[in-house]
């Protein structure tokens, strides 16, 4: 890992409450569609602040049995009209265990493949449901070293 990068390694638990999520999906390999998905979400996000006030910035993911990435935020209320191209949904929630990087976002892939080395060798009892990265810090205001994101594995 890099000298930039801190990864907790043990997870704690925490119930990731319902919530109304809007986003743009993409999909195949993340390192081609994460980067096209949230610059698309930024495109038209004024748009989207008329109605709804944005309670934080997360993406969601499946690896399998096909890619999909969603570049989103979670909201406090659903939206009467979307911009062109976003969804939303509610979604359920549920326990997941939460690892904590911090650092800068180039890190996550190392991040992440680490995380799951760790899923996988623990045995973690992982449930078919969107993995979730939280991100706890506003890029625009906080350095790159300092940033925070959660990753989340949905667990049973």
């Amino acid at each position: 890992m890099g000298s930039e990068m801190k990864l907790t390694e043990t997870p704690d638990t925490v119930n990731w409450p319902a919530t109304y999520y809007v986003y743009i999906e993409k999909k195949g390999p993340f390192q081609e569609t994460a980067m096209k998905a949230w610059k698309e979400f930024h495109e038209n996000i004024d748009e989207l602040l008329k109605q709804v006030k944005i309670t934080g910035y997360t993406s969601f993911y499946k690896v399998k049995p096909e890619m999909i990435y969603r570049a989103g935020a979670t909201i406090d209320a659903k939206p009467a009209v979307l911009p062109a191209g976003y969804q939303v949904t509610q979604f359920q929630g549920g326990k997941y265990s939460r690892f904590i990087m911090t650092g800068p976002y180039k890190n996550l892939p190392e991040a992440c493949g680490k995380v799951f080395e760790i899923v996988e060798k623990t045995k973690m009892p992982v449930r078919d449901d969107f993995f979730i990265e939280n991100y706890v810090n506003d890029p625009r205001v906080t350095p790159e070293e300092q940033l925070i994101t959660e990753i989340q594995i949905p667990t049973v």
